[in-house]
């Protein structure tokens, strides 16, 4: 009777072991929803964006990132310089500017569509940003390129998007080795128009000049009159002295 009992409690054993694990696995509970985007600390954990994020922080512009990544349906791609890239620049060239047009500098970074690198290559240039607009300005940036190589230009400077560091919808995030300096406020400035010509002073020279000969046309007048009248009166006498030659003789 042992013998019939010890096989039957083993099979039953076994078959509770082999459904145990399926019944935990159904009562997992689900994951919960994913947080927002921390789109600063994106670029902090790659350790080479300080420069960039300190503006991003200064400008509010990375707020702005937040709360669109949050109700946005088109997404964000946003190229980010590198610290080289900001160390590259002339000294004051961002220094030099109003806060206004460093807000704008930022923002010429972000466009307000999220875009792989594939489909950069096939848009429509320039494509706007989230600086259009500023100022009255453009701010458009230009793609170029083929296969997996893409070029961004700016008008000023151009450079090639070489690192992709998040690429998930609704966020795009590319490295770039140059900032990218807006053509609406570091392009070439139009030649100022020369100053129009002196004007000469003839016309008074000219009325001086006839001023002057009008006074002087009296005197002028006068002198000849009174030669007249002296050539009249030797005419009159002569004529006396004959007449009173003929009387006599």
């Amino acid at each position: 009777m042992a013998a019939l009992i010890l096989p039957t409690l083993t099979a039953a054993f076994s078959f509770l072991l082999l459904f145990t694990p399926h019944t935990q696995a159904q009562t997992a509970p689900a994951p919960g929803p994913t947080g927002p985007l921390n789109f600063t600390g994106i670029l902090d954990k790659n350790g080479q964006y300080t420069t960039f994020i300190r503006l991003l922080i200064q400008t509010q512009v990375a707020s702005q990132i937040t709360n669109q990544l949050n109700s946005s349906t088109e997404g964000l791609t946003v190229f980010a310089p590198t610290d080289n890239a900001f160390t590259s620049l002339k000294a004051g060239t961002l220094n030099n500017l109003r806060t206004q047009q460093q807000v704008a500098v930022v923002l010429y970074h972000v466009l307000p569509k999220y875009y792989t690198l594939t489909s950069l290559l096939t848009v429509s240039n320039p494509v706007r940003t989230q600086a259009t607009g500023q100022d009255g300005g453009a701010y458009g940036l230009n793609f170029t390129g083929s296969g997996n190589q893409v070029n961004v230009s700016s008008g000023v400077v151009e450079t090639q998007i070489n690192n992709a560091l998040r690429q998930q919808f609704p966020l795009a995030v590319y490295q770039v080795d140059k900032v990218l300096l807006p053509n609406d406020l570091f392009g070439a400035k139009a030649p100022a128009s020369a100053p129009p010509p002196a004007k000469t002073h003839s016309s008074s020279g000219s009325s001086n000049e006839t001023a002057t000969k009008a006074a002087s046309s009296p005197d002028n007048s006068d002198a000849g009159s009174i030669k007249s009248n002296a050539g009249f009166m030797g005419l009159v006498f002569g004529m006396m002295g004959l007449l009173f030659i003929g009387i006599f003789s």
